[in-house]
């Protein structure tokens, strides 16, 4: 490793091994986090920042532009940056590569988190259908696709008599319990579901 960029680069790939192998992402996006990261690299956009919140930043931008449903939370809580430190630096990489993120369906999310709280097939047929019912009003617009998924099965297992804590679904989520509850009132209230005057009665 002679020039400083290649030592730049190795660390950055030892990096994203390290956090693509925690998070079992598949090799594509691997590959394609490390593109991202080497255009980065080329374009100054590491120069003064963390090598590590750059190529977790990377990784983030690889799993939004494959629709690998990985949670920013997710990533930040297996690298060593703060996720805010991150969030920057993916904001900043997504603008100067002018990457164009498509839009995650929260329906992609629900197996997913359902598999990890050990909730059942009709629960999760339950909340697909739920989130289908909150895209005709748009009562998902500008919400994460996660927090709202998380949300949508809490209100399924409640429907279908399973039990499951909003923490629980929070951390198979990758967002926070607050971000659960919010989103548990959003669709409760627009899908007039009454589920809370219920359970307080």
């Amino acid at each position: 490793m002679h020039s400083s960029a290649e030592r730049n680069l190795s660390q950055a790939m030892n990096e994203l091994t390290r956090l693509t192998d925690k998070l079992h992402i598949p090799p594509d996006v691997a590959e394609h986090a490390a593109l991202i990261y080497r255009r980065a690299l080329d374009k100054g956009l590491v120069r003064g920042r963390s090598i590590k919140s750059i190529a977790a930043a990377a990784l983030y931008a690889a799993c939004r532009l494959t629709r690998t449903p990985r949670s920013l939370k997710e990533i930040s809580d297996t690298s060593t940056r703060r996720r805010k430190e991150i969030s920057r630096c993916y904001r900043l990489v997504q603008r100067e590569l002018e990457l164009t993120m498509p839009v995650d369906e929260p329906t992609k999310f629900v197996a997913r988190i359902a598999s990890r709280t050990g909730l059942s097939q009709k629960t999760q047929n339950t909340a697909i259908d739920l989130l289908h019912k909150a895209k005709k009003i748009k009562a998902d617009v500008g919400k994460g696709p996660a927090g709202i998924a998380a949300a949508a099965l809490y209100i399924a297992s409640i429907l279908n008599g399973e039990k499951v804590t909003q923490k629980r679904l929070a951390s198979a989520g990758g967002v926070t319990e607050v971000t659960v509850r919010n989103r548990y009132d959003g669709l409760d209230k627009s899908l007039g579901l009454g589920l809370r005057k219920i359970l307080r009665g």
